[in-house]
């Protein structure tokens, strides 16, 4: 890779569904490269887990929408790993479970919600080199992103990959569980009418399904290498 792309911020938008490995990949790609990683998923889970924690229906619009002003949603960097942090209390393990994943894609599918993070995101894409990952990264929060990718695996191999993380953090839960919240949100992320997951037109297609990590990172930083010369 040329040191062209340091003369001026360089955007990485990365999408795909979930369970794609898109957190775990671009972290380390940015630890590589020494850009920012940033996980917006994270940001939707904070609000579906607040949206929970205060008892608020996923189903009730008008009732998560009044909940934000009361919200500050912040991203901050410690010992080396994003931390989300939601009114100064850090939410970052809490927001690991299928019932938040679950409540971040019903959050995720109101323009309010959408509206609300929108600002923050390219923000942090204004003032440093990024790798950004998501649902709509390239096509609607970075739409001029000098590289897209757009990362992607069966839905079996994703729901093992999920399940083998959340045994190995002692969460109670079974593969045919993971598949099948696996496969609903796939569903209902592709067919919201806001920001709806897909791939933006110039976006590159990797499919991990037979890659190992390391293969995936690879693949990954091979696309990127190639695109900024």
């Amino acid at each position: 890779m040329s040191d062209k792309w340091k003369e001026q911020t360089v955007a990485v938008a990365i999408d795909g569904p979930s369970g794609a490995g898109k957190s775990t990949i671009a972290k380390l790609l940015a630890k590589e490269l020494q850009f920012i990683y940033v996980d917006t998923g994270a940001l939707y889970r904070a609000i579906g887990y607040m949206a929970l924690r205060r008892g608020i229906s996923l189903q009730d619009a008008a009732g998560i929408e009044a909940l934000l002003p009361d919200l500050r949603v912040e991203i901050r960097y410690m010992d080396g790993s994003q931390r989300v942090l939601v009114n100064g209390e850090d939410v970052s393990d809490k927001i690991r479970t299928p019932d938040v994943s679950m409540a971040a894609s019903a959050v995720s599918s109101l323009p309010a919600v959408r509206r609300f993070l929108l600002d923050l995101q390219r923000d942090m894409a204004k003032t440093n080199n990024v790798i950004m990952d998501g649902r709509d990264i390239g096509t609607v929060v970075l739409p001029d992103a000098r590289v897209k990718i757009f990362l992607t695996a069966s839905a079996e191999v994703r729901a093992r990959r999920r399940f083998e993380e959340l045994k190995e953090k002692g969460v109670p839960t079974t593969y045919d569980e993971v598949l099948a919240d696996m496969e609903k949100r796939d569903y209902d992320d592709s067919h919201r009418a806001a920001a709806p997951l897909k791939a933006a037109e110039d976006a590159i297609l990797v499919d991990t399904s037979s890659l190992d990590l390391d293969g995936a990172v690879s693949a990954i930083k091979a696309v990127v290498e190639k695109a900024l010369g």
